[in-house]
């Protein structure tokens, strides 16, 4: 940790009141150098909970089943209890569901589900708070969940975990929004890094879906987070992939066509598993009137039904897709494992069970692309080439469909293959696979959670507020314009009594050409060879908004442009009238969109 005295900036800020963290913490959560450091810890410790988390997965699955990993295995007793033959799996997601059931209802209710939704609201509305009993609250629910047959994956429950990791630590340190959001991306980056032995996926998940923003520095730190992870988690788990996949091989360039109409049928396949996951939960809903920590274990009779029927379903279902991928099933059977996904997922989330949806996309991408290729092997073998390429195409494409997370769909597979030439391919059929998503339906299998709730995170309520407000009813009137050709001298007098220490400069025909500043002003005449400039020569260029826009767009200008103050012109004549600031926006986001009473807006007399 770096001292305070080595971190603290020449002119001390005051130490903030009521953090409780003092200044031994000023150095992490204000220097470059400490989100740096609050970066590779959030990277640790989300590498950890990974290891942690894949344990108690593999822990509780053996108890529950009495195998590794029960899926693929057929109507097979559980050794733990013999007696009941396949039937046990009736009964498995009963008992883990009366365990995190009530464990979900008493102490962190947003672990319920599949965890990203929370996440990406967390970061969007309440600056990257989580609270940080969510973290060991999901990890115990998501792995008795999946040990108890939950058809659901692992992806949403260690986003979850990292992300609370990380906006501990934040909160911790006392860190502003912006840092907290950053650390709390760190920590979904580092989980799904350490998790999958997929770093680079872990990078482009949390920067795609849960910053939905690519700024330089936040990349950095997510990077250097997920880096951490995967050095944690493949110390612990392996250097191995967590599926094994056949080589992928484009074998003619037709293949090409065929390839895009796979990532047209994901698309629509990817918008079919959103629906459909929405559709039985609210049927749960719909169904349910006993109390909430209750409805796992009463609803684990139905998933254990399905299990029963369908065991393939049970937990993830690596060795299933693995298998579908290789070839070793018939194309009716795919079909049905490809509707079964469906359902078992949708049913356990829908009554109350905590897991992802990442996998299942994954798992439903790859039924429908071996079915597909093994179709097309039907009609021409010559042409189509191994139906295992498309199911490899069809993992990424419904993934993209489903999350709308192109980027993230086209790095985890090729780190899945280490296939460069699925590349091509892959983008072809996922950016196909996203337009139809996109046409076809406004909202994302994770973004449909929150607006069912009246939560649209791609709507800022700020911008309403502002919206209300003109730019003239908020403005700060200036005194006088410069004339272009005022000489420099004159014009640094004039700037002297300016409170923003710039002035609007103005042509003959009074139209604003630019902006002069005192800091361009004082450099020009220090080097005493301009004496005879004119305010024309040293001008800057600078936008302009008039008294009639709402406020909303002065400040998409201010942003756009990065400057301070942006120059208003009159709606009418197009006269400079005033400047519109940062302070001003603000003044109006404090009062609930009310400019204060005080406010003068009637323009001073223009000078020239």
């Amino acid at each position: 940790m770096s001292s305070p005295s080595a971190a603290a900036p020449a002119t001390p800020a005051p130490v903030p009141q009521g953090r409780g963290s003092g200044l031994r913490w000023e150095g992490l959560r204000s220097s470059d150098t400490g989100l740096l450091m609050l970066a590779l810890l959030v990277g640790a410790g989300a590498g950890l909970g990974a290891v942690v988390f894949r344990w108690l997965i593999v822990t509780f699955t053996r108890v529950l089943s009495g195998h590794d990993d029960y899926a693929g295995l057929g109507h097979v007793a559980n050794p733990h209890a013999p007696w009941l033959g396949p039937w046990f799996v009736v009964l498995a997601p009963v008992a883990a569901g009366l365990v995190y059931g009530p464990l979900v209802h008493g102490f962190a209710r947003e672990a319920r589900g599949h965890g990203v939704p929370e996440v990406m609201y967390a970061v969007a509305r309440r600056g990257g708070r989580i609270r940080p009993q969510v973290a060991a609250v999901k990890a115990l629910a998501s792995a008795l969940c999946i040990g108890g047959g939950g058809s659901v994956g692992r992806e949403g429950p260690i986003v979850q975990i990292g992300s609370a990791l990380g906006s501990t630590l934040g909160r911790a340190v006392g860190a502003a929004e912006g840092r907290m959001r950053v650390l709390v991306a760190c920590g979904a980056a580092g989980g799904i890094a350490a998790t999958f032995n997929a770093p680079l996926a872990g990078v482009f998940f949390a920067m795609e879906l849960i910053l939905a923003d690519f700024a330089a520095r936040s990349f950095g730190m997510v990077v250097l987070s997920s880096v951490t992870a995967s050095v944690i988690g493949r110390a612990a788990l392996g250097n191995q992939p967590f599926l094994h996949l056949p080589t992928f091989t484009v074998e003619h360039p037709a293949q090409y066509l065929l390839f895009a109409v796979l990532g047209l049928l994901a698309g629509l396949v990817g918008v079919g598993f959103t629906r459909i996951l929405y559709a039985i939960e609210d049927a749960c809903d719909w169904a349910w009137r006993g109390p909430e920590w209750l409805r796992p274990g009463v609803g684990g009779l139905l998933l254990g039904l399905l299990l029963l029927a369908v065991p393939e379903m049970y937990g993830v279902g690596y060795p299933v897709l693995s298998n579908g991928v290789a070839g070793h099933y018939a194309i009716g059977f795919l079909v049905v494992l490809l509707v079964a996904k469906m359902v078992a997922t949708s049913l356990t989330i829908g009554i109350g069970g905590s897991g992802g949806v990442f996998a299942p996309s994954l798992f439903i991408g790859a039924m429908l692309g071996a079915g597909f290729g093994q179709s097309l092997d039907l009609l021409d073998s010559g042409l189509a080439g191994p139906a295992g390429a498309y199911g490899l195409i069809g993992m990424g494409a419904v993934f993209a469909g489903a999350a709308r997370a192109p980027i993230t769909g086209v790095v985890i597979m090729f780190e899945l293959t280490g296939e460069y030439s699925i590349i091509l391919p892959l983008m072809v059929a996922i950016v196909l696979a996203t337009g139809v998503s996109h046409l076809v339906s406004k909202d994302s299998i994770y973004t449909l959670k929150l607006s069912r709730r009246g939560v649209d995170l791609s709507h800022n309520p700020q911008a309403d507020a502002l919206r209300a407000v003109t730019v003239g009813e908020m403005m700060t009137p200036f005194g006088a314009a410069v004339a272009a050709d005022l000489p420099l001298a004159d014009a640094a007098t004039r700037l002297s009594h300016s409170s923003l220490g710039m002035l609007p400069v103005v042509d003959e025909d009074g139209r604003v050409v630019g902006v002069l500043s005192s800091r361009t002003v004082a450099e020009t005449l220090a080097d005493g060879e301009h004496d005879d400039a004119r305010a024309a020569d040293v001008v800057e260029r600078t936008p302009t908004v008039t008294s009639a826009q709402p406020l909303d767009e002065a400040l998409d200008v201010l942003d756009r442009y990065e400057v301070a103050a942006v120059p208003v012109l009159d709606a009418d004549d197009a006269a400079p009238v005033g400047w519109i600031t940062h302070r001003q926006v603000l003044a109006v986001l404090r009062r609930g969109g009310t400019p204060p009473p005080e406010r003068r807006t009637d323009p001073v007399p223009r000078s020239q």
